[in-house]
């Protein structure tokens, strides 16, 4: 038996292979009793807690943790043998590189997960969620730039240089690509700030829409005829935009005119009417009606109300039922609209010729 385990085959006896092998397999029973107790009890702790925090820490650790530490416990099975020092150095780089690789995206999906928990808090949550794709995109090259960095570190190569040459090239870009940049810090501007949101209706100068997508480079509009309206970020952010989806009610304004042969006892009535007409609206608050002022051709009354809805068809409901009554009451009480008209006033004059 000693004979036949001291047999020795590529620089290594059966009993170092048998070693090797032991530790292999002794160090997979260890994790798969791991997985079966520690790693199922953590799941159903995590799952009676209020945070999302730990539930994320235990899913990265089952995902990602895992095949790490069956990578090194093969390393550290394989590495208990003799090697040669090709096989040592390749072996050690592709080993490097599995758990480098694993590590990334154990960093890429936690930090996905946090930004997910972190935005699905706020108001409208599961909306602001879509906006996450061009973030992601950027934090994951920067993961993968400083994974690849450390790889490339570990395996021996200069990273100074690799990273001065990066710094050189970033300038170079930095400089040919000014207005990508621009509109690329102005996502993060309108994702941070939230100046609005998806779903959002917006007017920015003389163009309005519904916002369908807020992207790295451009934000898309759904205008309300139909065609979509596609902005860059930096005219949008050095805008003045109109938000109607964060108006709570909608201010009216609007005027009549009667004509200036209308009694004095019925232009005290008017804001009387008016008045009665706005209260018997559920959805509308007068704030006030006054006769303002003299017209060219009409007695002028202002009148300001609230719509409780920032729906436009609500307001525009509203605001013809009120129409509709006042002509009503006026043609009851005859009371005269005004329109542009002009009266001219003849005098007649008498000479008297002597002969």
């Amino acid at each position: 038996m000693e004979e036949l385990l001291s047999r020795s085959y590529f620089n290594n006896t059966i009993q170092q292979y048998l070693i090797a092998l032991g530790i292999i397999l002794f160090g997979m029973l260890l994790l798969r009793l791991f997985r079966k107790k520690i790693l199922r009890r953590l799941h159903e702790w995590a799952a009676t807690t209020k945070t999302d925090i730990d539930d994320y820490i235990v899913n990265g650790i089952q995902r990602f943790g895992m095949p790490i530490l069956n990578f090194i416990i093969l390393y550290i099975g394989i590495t208990s043998l003799t090697l040669g020092e090709d096989a040592e150095k390749y072996l050690h780089g592709a080993v490097t590189a599995i758990v480098i690789y694993y590590v990334i995206r154990l960093t890429s999906s936690t930090a996905l997960m946090l930004l997910e928990s972190f935005v699905r808090k706020q108001e409208d949550g599961e909306g602001k969620v879509k906006q996450l794709g061009g973030i992601m995109i950027l934090l994951n090259i920067l993961i993968w730039s400083i994974g690849a960095l450390i790889l490339f570190d570990n395996l021996g190569y200069d990273v100074t240089t690799i990273i001065a040459g990066l710094g050189i090239g970033g300038i170079a870009i930095a400089l040919a690509a000014q207005n990508i940049l621009g509109d690329l810090f102005n996502y993060f501007v309108i994702f941070f700030d939230r100046p609005f949101e998806i779903n959002d209706f917006i007017v920015v100068g003389d163009k309005k829409g519904t916002v369908e997508h807020i992207g790295i480079k451009t934000t898309r509009l759904k205008s309300l005829s139909g065609e979509q309206l596609v902005f860059s970020n930096t005219d949008l952010t050095g805008s003045r935009i109109h938000n109607y989806k964060r108006m709570q009610r909608r201010r009216i304004s609007f005027s009549l005119g009667v004509v200036y042969e209308t009694s004095l006892d019925l232009l005290k009535e008017i804001p009387v009417i008016v008045k009665q007409v706005i209260d018997d609206q559920s959805d509308a608050t007068l704030d006030r009606v006054h006769f303002l002022t003299y017209g060219d051709f009409s007695l002028q009354f202002e009148i300001i109300y609230f719509v409780e809805s920032a729906e436009y068809n609500k307001y525009a409901d509203v605001q013809q039922a009120i129409n509709l009554q006042i002509f009503k009451i006026f043609k009851e009480r005859n009371i005269a609209f005004a329109y542009p008209s002009q009266t001219i006033f003849l005098a007649k004059e008498t000479a008297s010729t002597n002969h």
